[in-house]
């Protein structure tokens, strides 16, 4: 996974932005949609890139919430 998304999730995390995550994770579950829609070329690689970046703000969202009760 790129380190890159790690560290925006992080972000979010420290500035307690639910909605930033949450608007992420909808990009994510689209784009993985349309992968799995992609024919000509094998997308395993990016599918499964995009679903451990979807893991990660997942379980951000999962700490925001536990952190917030």
């Amino acid at each position: 996974m790129s380190y890159s998304v790690e560290l925006i999730v992080d972000g979010y995390v420290k500035l307690n932005d639910r909605g930033e995550l949450e608007a992420l994770l909808a990009h994510r579950k689209e784009l993985l949609t349309q992968l799995h829609g992609v024919t000509g070329v094998d997308p395993k690689q990016a599918i499964g890139q995009v679903s451990q970046e979807i893991a990660v703000i997942e379980r951000a969202l999962a700490a925001l919430g536990r952190s917030q009760a």
